[in-house]
């Protein structure tokens, strides 16, 4: 059992805690996407059927999902120092044994397992920065975070295409065994232990956590292939929901509860995490479709139009550092609200000029607008999170924030490729786009109704002190 008695003097600095979470954000952040252009490529190396490899995406995914709050509970209970690195340990073991994998059996198996790892690792990244970071500098710090997570939004698609069609696709997972090596000591060495307010592990809890997400996030992931109305989907749901009562009951009574409900009766804390919500189930979705529509209506190559989607991927490398920073002067809100307005401009913007053979430069405009407004967003719906909670909540308010937003995004693609689908959609550029113009109006309402959610956020409040 790990000691609980007062810490001993600081080793770590501020820079050292924001540069090694960083790096793990980096890491776990990159691998949500990093297969979406490789597919085709381990499709002919693997001799397995497109629907087999996409569960390389889904199982990922779904694992991640499930276990965020898993991950963010072991850490209080465990210490966040301790238990970031074991999660960097099981993600660069099963880095590697997907890289090794013979078949795609293997590599669905071994994608499970690297979520699992990167569910440990994400909802702590934002934990340490905000233990370590004082109060005054952590607006700035949490941009840089939100920075570092975008890059690897931007990245994903586009290193994945890269190495694959370049090198070979086992490069796409080997390249996380050195970085999660070398990070390991550094985790250890580098960073201060700390612990959550809740010496005992709700194992209920976690369980009825677990199994709820679940539930949901499969019939999410299956709803396309199986359809909204199969027993599959329908049974998912209705059992996802009832566990996630169940949960809610026993949070409600338990004495060493995993996630405090009051928590939610803060308005800061449950319109934030509904702002997060909803603009990532808008950005996954759009995203989603937005990959294949440089590819199959304008004729790109995987690489090319993952450097196409740069403007709205890569901006936040650039403006969240700064959002983040503004944040502490300006407050929270307007910067969340904002940011939801122009991404729900920007998906407008696209949905009403897609045609087949257009130019560049006028949707690069448009996706510029929403990769702006997704800037603003990412540092300051975590800062608004983690300000709303005392400094000893943060773990369980980063590992519920991670949750919501992994489901957000699920749903996203869910919605929207259930409005995409038609016979012969990929047909031709025509019909596909005119799948791909409806689906965007729904990613359009998602956005919108972040925006709302955005303006129920209370104006500036003094971030939690230390």
């Amino acid at each position: 059992m790990p000691s609980r008695t007062a810490a001993p003097p600081a080793r770590a600095t501020p820079t050292s805690t924001v540069v090694i979470a960083s790096i793990g954000v980096l890491m776990t952040a990159l691998d949500t996407l990093v297969v979406t252009t490789s597919l085709s490529v381990l499709r002919v190396s693997l001799h397995a059927s497109l629907a087999s490899l996409e569960w390389t995406v889904n199982a990922y995914n779904l694992a991640f999902a499930c276990l965020l709050l898993t991950g963010a509970a072991l850490g209080d209970r465990f210490g966040r120092r301790r238990m970031f690195t074991i999660g960097v340990g099981v993600f660069t073991a099963a880095s590697a044994l997907s890289a090794l994998s013979p078949n795609v059996e293997t590599l669905i198996a071994a994608r499970a397992l690297q979520g699992a790892g990167a569910a440990i690792v994400m909802p702590l990244t934002l934990t340490l920065i905000t233990t370590a970071v004082p109060a005054e500098r952590r607006g700035a710090a949490i941009g840089l975070w939100g920075g570092i997570q975008g890059l690897a939004v931007a990245a994903g698609p586009v290193v994945g295409g890269a190495i694959a069609g370049g090198i070979s696709w086992h490069w796409i997972f080997w390249l996380n065994v050195p970085i999660g090596l070398a990070l390991m000591p550094l985790a250890a060495r580098g960073l201060d232990e700390s612990f959550g307010p809740r010496p005992r592990l709700d194992l209920v809890g976690l369980a009825l956590a677990a199994l709820a997400a679940f539930g949901i996030t499969w019939a999410l992931v299956r709803a396309d292939a199986a359809g909204w109305g199969s027993a599959e989907v329908l049974g998912s749901l209705i059992a996802g929901a009832a566990l996630a009562g169940l949960f809610v009951e026993w949070e409600r009574r338990s004495p060493s509860p995993m996630l405090p409900l009051e928590l939610f009766a803060d308005r800061t804390f449950a319109s934030a995490n509904a702002v997060s919500f909803f603009m990532y189930a808008a950005l996954f979705g759009a995203l989603f479709l937005m990959a294949q529509f440089f590819q199959v209506a304008l004729g790109h190559s995987p690489l090319h139009a993952g450097l196409a989607l740069l403007p709205w991927t890569g901006a936040p490398m650039i403006v969240a550092p700064v959002a983040g920073a503004l944040s502490e002067r300006y407050g929270n809100r307007p910067f969340m609200a904002g940011g939801l307005a122009l991404q729900t401009i920007g998906l407008v913007w696209i949905a009403l000029i897609a045609k087949p053979g257009m130019g560049y430069a006028e949707i690069g405009c448009s996706l510029l607008v929403a990769g702006i407004g997704i800037s603003l967003c990412f540092p300051t719906v975590a800062s608004a999170v983690m300000a709303a909670v005392p400094l000893e909540e943060a773990g369980i308010a980063s590992g519920t924030n991670s949750m919501l937003r992994e489901l957000g995004g699920v749903l996203g693609v869910a919605v929207l490729a259930s409005v995409f689908a038609r016979p012969g959609v990929y047909g031709s550029p025509r019909v596909f786009i005119d799948g791909f113009t409806h689906a965007l109006w729904a990613g359009v309402g998602l956005s919108a109704l972040g925006f709302a959610a955005a303006l129920l956020v209370p104006g500036r409040t003094v971030t939690n002190v230390d």
